[in-house]
């Protein structure tokens, strides 16, 4: 297998680690602060979470040999950061063992699996490019923050697309970081956290209101904004994913992690896009080693604890939306032109598209939940005699 690593294949898992740590650790840390955790148990859920995430995510690439990414829950853990004021951490791992429990549950019954059996293709591939969208467009935004930075990095990716296709996110990655060095972009580095973190052990305690309140709230938003989009990012790379054997994998992490802090895993959307994407590999057979690469650095990341998210922490900001916006815009583009391919199936998946990238959530339920809902009703009643199953195409 090592023999069969290429260059795009360490840089795409890279970015993935970057993008998944520096967009939304700083809300794992407010989960953290909600809960009132000692500095220890701070420190064993930046563990726990990377270790999950490397060990799961090695799992599942290896074993079904598709690029299939975990991660942690991150509207899971803006829901903790509001919910879980006043809630001794104790109960608290008692709510996460009940989230892990049920997504455990889910993927031995094989009920979702079938659920998402019913997306048609044009709505899986409108609801992926709308959770996507927001991602291209911060390249552009980030003009407006550091304007040379972002020119440099989009006249690489311009040159690389004519002359080295394959290496053109290497290429783009190495030259925003060159220049935000030769700039000073980075942030201090006498800010970097050299401890060594060990996981902790804490004995949970279950308390009903707790349960109700944080714990199945947790099971529901990570059903419904992280693994259903997690399987049509899947689905719309041409991959027919194992939803019940992933759920079934996550779910038990997070009932072995829950009492060291991780609180719960999941599919992952946004960074798995990058692995399963053509940036990644232009074989799709081969595109998995991303995901392991992506997995083998999530254990690392998880091992050095704060140092190495401190790290992450003092990177630019644009080097990091720009590079992670460039690398999807190729999965934006093909999965909007397969979701608006078919004309009877237009307006369902527009209207997908753009519930999608509006951002509104109702009931703690983020938009690309609504969007599938409105996407689906809209296609029954424009196309009710027609079946609403379809079948994944098969990865070539």
């Amino acid at each position: 297998m090592l023999s069969r690593l290429k260059l795009s294949h360490l840089a795409a898992g890279a970015i993935v680690v970057l993008v998944g740590y520096t967009s939304s650790v700083a809300i794992i840390f407010q989960a953290i602060e909600a809960v009132g955790a000692t500095q220890a148990q701070a420190n064993s859920w930046l563990v726990v979470l990377g270790l999950g995430m490397g060990l799961t995510s090695l799992i599942l690439s290896l074993w079904f040999r598709m690029p299939i990414l975990t991660a942690w829950s991150t509207p899971g853990a803006a829901l903790l950061a509001t919910g879980l004021n006043g809630v001794p951490i104790s109960e608290a791992v008692g709510a996460f063992l009940f989230c892990g429990a049920l997504l455990t549950l889910t993927g031995l019954t094989g009920w979702f699996e079938r659920l998402a059996r019913l997306i048609p293709d044009a709505l899986a591939n409108a609801l992926l490019a709308g959770i996507l969208f927001q991602f291209g467009l911060s390249a552009f935004a980030a003009l407006g923050e550091d304007a040379a930075l972002v020119g440099i990095m989009g006249a690489t990716f311009l040159a690389g697309r004519v002359m080295f296709p394959r290496y053109t996110i290497p290429a783009v990655l190495v030259a925003g970081c060159l220049w935000a060095g030769f700039a000073g972009s980075f942030g201090d580095l006498e800010a970097l956290d050299l401890s060594i973190s060990m996981p902790e052990f804490v004995a949970p305690a279950f308390s009903l209101p707790v349960l109700i309140g944080v714990g199945l709230p947790l099971y529901i938003v990570t059903m419904c904004s992280q693994n259903m989009p997690g399987v049509v990012t899947l689905r719309g790379a041409g991959y027919t994913p194992p939803v019940s054997a992933s759920l079934t994998v996550t779910g038990l992490a997070s009932l072995l992690l829950a009492p060291f802090g991780g609180f719960a895993f999941n599919l992952a959307a946004i960074t798995a896009a990058i692995c399963a994407g053509p940036e990644a590999d232009d074989d799709p057979k081969s595109r998995y080693l991303s995901s392991v690469v992506a997995g083998v650095l999530y254990c690392l990341v998880g091992l050095g604890g704060a140092t190495v998210i401190s790290l992450f922490l003092i990177a630019p900001k644009a080097l990091i939306a720009t590079v992670a916006g460039l690398a999807l815009l190729s999965t934006i583009g093909n999965s909007l032109s397969a979701a608006l391919s078919d004309s009877r199936g237009r307006e369902a998946a527009l209207i997908t598209f753009m519930m999608t990238v509006s951002g509104v959530s109702f009931f703690g339920i983020g938009a690309p939940f609504w969007a599938l809902l409105m996407g689906l009703a809209v296609n029954h009643l424009f196309n009710p005699s027609e079946p609403q199953t379809v079948r994944a195409r098969p990865a070539p």
